[in-house]
């Protein structure tokens, strides 16, 4: 069975940091698209961080500057260090990836990992 699965989510106060970590295990060919993104309480999902496979990435405005995505496809992880945290960076952050498996592709989500910046 393919998961999904966040962590580093957590309660910080603005100006800090925090790491997100997400891991692909299971059965896999290769995994190309991974991405970051959050929801915010009230509102629709959007897209922060985006990677691929040979490293291009790709960041939201709200975001550029201070957050950076990285991978280690060795381990099939992405991370997301965001720094200069704010108020309203707060929310759930979710990790996606597009996984071949078995031949077909897979657009594959995590259940989310809460991050809360305090003023």
């Amino acid at each position: 069975q393919v998961r999904v699965v966040e962590s580093g989510g957590d309660l910080v106060q603005a100006g800090g940091s925090l790491r997100l970590s997400c891991t692909v295990s299971g059965s896999i060919s290769s995994i190309n698209f991974m991405g970051w993104s959050r929801q915010l309480p009230g509102k629709q999902r959007e897209l922060v961080a985006s990677i691929r496979g040979g490293g291009r990435a790709n960041y939201a405005d709200a975001v550029k500057g201070r957050f950076t995505i990285s991978r280690d496809n060795a381990k099939n992880t992405v991370y997301l260090q965001m720094n200069s945290l704010k108020p309203e960076d707060t929310a759930v952050y979710y990790c996606s990836a597009d996984v071949r498996i078995q031949g077909g592709i897979f657009d594959l989500w995590g259940q989310g990992t809460q991050v809360t910046v305090s003023s």
